[in-house]
């Protein structure tokens, strides 16, 4: 009988020969994904250093300064509520169709509506064709489930930590190209000073440039991205079994039968339900999906709002409580933003999530938008005091650019916990839809709300709290989002853990 023996080095070994190794990405498909997610902050982007000088064209104010706010506002919400209404179906669809042709569908929608926003004269015009990029682009959520779906508990963190490059890419891009080839024939007149076209549509050339980047996207995907969906079904059986499941419902409550399995059969909703397979909606909303997207959405909310008043404070005259910024300059600032962003994301995140954890650089994150949100008075102060744009006025921009970065390490952390919220892999598009429409509907709220509150407290005849009641409100949302991510657990969800019941 041999007797076992254990010592103090004993618990330390066992844990180092259960450790996990990294798996290495797949930087094949990683790439092509992260090329396909440039599309949607590239079209989103490029109207920003414009679209205040773009309501000033379309004559929709009047004249009157103080309402190009409430319209850019509302300008930028209706892409997402049109998207807050499909995106969810979209998802949905990819789970049973497969990623490609969602994906596919999706870049068309960015390419056509980018060049009917160019060829807008009116606002409503660029309204309409906001409406359809935001219909027809379900792409956020599959791609995110894409990336879930060819990594795994090791390596998810690191590829989470290189997805900021399409944004930040497309946050420094999409600005640049907006600034500076909007108004061409003004800008540049040596180049393209006698184009009647461009004297006629001054914003084409911007938009053009991300559109026909979205249709090559499409090429792409077609030629080179693989699926990852492992049995998708055409769209003609999605459509014969869905009305085959219908007419079997029918049938049964007509003859007084219920074949539906519930809690009262005793039988584990795990036990019968394949894991390859999407599982349904009702049995996707428990407790940990449910925090997760209430997290996400308050996450959005904060920082849409942010996004959306700074390119309108940036252009705003000084005496109105803005900075006085021509749309190039705006462009440049944004740029430089983005560039940062993506370098501090890439090398800074996977070690920093390491070392503290999820949680923790989730509220951090979080908590960072009070700094960048008392910035904004800061910023109109100095160049008030200072009749113009001194180097202390460019040092505080710096200063809340860099303050906003750290809230981008936020996304990367939900997105984790997004992910664990998952049953399984193959409902990961629905998971991520779900809480997409939330984030879309945050996303539609917070402009338009945003950039009414910033016109309302510049209004010469209110004046509220000085001018600064916009930045006392996102302070607010920003107070609420933390108290939310309170919710959230110390440690990430394993699927080795029970899930939480749904809370009624």
């Amino acid at each position: 009988m041999t007797v076992m023996t254990t010592d103090e080095e004993t618990p330390l070994l066992h844990e180092q020969q259960h450790k996990k190794k990294r798996t290495p990405l797949p930087w094949a498909q990683f790439t092509i994904l992260l090329v396909l997610q440039l599309a949607e902050p590239l079209t989103s982007q490029v109207i920003n250093p414009f679209a205040p000088q773009f309501i000033r064209d379309s004559g929709i104010t009047h004249g009157d300064e103080t309402r190009v706010g409430y319209y850019v506002g509302l300008m930028q919400s209706i892409f997402f509520a049109t998207q807050a209404l499909t995106v969810l179906h979209w998802s949905r669809l990819s789970d049973h169709l497969g990623r490609k042709p969602i994906i596919m569908t999706g870049l068309f929608g960015l390419s056509l509506s980018m060049y009917a926003f160019g060829m807008s004269t009116t606002y409503w015009g660029a309204v309409v064709s906001r409406s359809l990029n935001g219909a027809l682009n379900g792409n956020i959520g599959v791609l995110k489930s894409m990336v879930a779906e060819i990594t795994d508990s090791t390596n998810l963190p690191q590829a989470y930590a290189y997805l900021p490059i399409a944004w930040a890419t497309g946050q420094a891009i999409g600005p640049a190209i907006g600034g500076y080839l909007s108004r061409p024939t003004e800008q540049f007149p040596d180049v393209f000073g006698n184009s009647q076209f461009l004297k006629d549509y001054p914003y084409f050339l911007a938009c053009a440039v991300p559109a026909t980047f979205s249709a090559v996207a499409w090429l792409v995907t077609l030629l080179f991205l693989k699926e990852t969906v492992t049995s998708p079904m055409s769209l003609r059986n999605l459509v014969r079994l869905r009305t085959s499941k219908a007419n079997l419902q029918f049938q049964n409550v007509a003859s007084g039968q219920d074949n539906r399995v519930g809690p009262a059969d005793g039988v584990s909703l795990k036990k019968n339900v394949d894991e390859n397979k999407p599982l349904p909606l009702k049995a996707l909303l428990n407790n940990r999906v449910l925090v997760s997207a209430l997290n996400y959405a308050c996450l959005a909310l904060v920082d849409i709002m942010l996004r959306s008043v700074q390119p309108v404070f940036f252009a705003t005259p000084v005496e109105l409580g803005g900075l006085g910024l021509p749309p190039y300059m705006i462009g440049r600032i944004l740029s430089v933003f983005g560039v940062l962003n993506g370098v501090i994301q890439i090398f800074f995140f996977a070690k920093i999530h390491d070392r503290f954890g999820t949680k923790k650089v989730y509220v951090v994150g979080l908590a960072s938008a009070l700094i960048v949100f008392a910035s904004f008075p800061l910023i109109n102060s100095l160049a008030k005091a200072d009749q113009g744009h001194s180097l202390f006025v460019w040092a505080a921009v710096g200063f809340q650019i860099v303050s906003s970065i750290i809230i981008n390490f936020s996304y990367g952390c939900i997105f984790i916990y997004i992910t664990a919220s998952s049953p399984n892999k193959a409902s990961l598009g629905t998971v991520n839809g779900f809480c997409q429409v939330g984030v879309s509907i945050t996303r539609t709220i917070g402009p338009a709300t945003a950039n009414s509150l910033f016109s309302l407290s510049i209004d010469k005849q209110h004046h509220y709290l000085g001018g600064n009641l916009v930045y006392v409100v996102l302070s607010f949302t920003a107070v609420l989002a933390l108290f939310v991510a309170d919710q959230l657990p110390a440690r990430v969800w394993t699927h080795d853990d029970p899930p939480a019941p749904r809370r009624s």
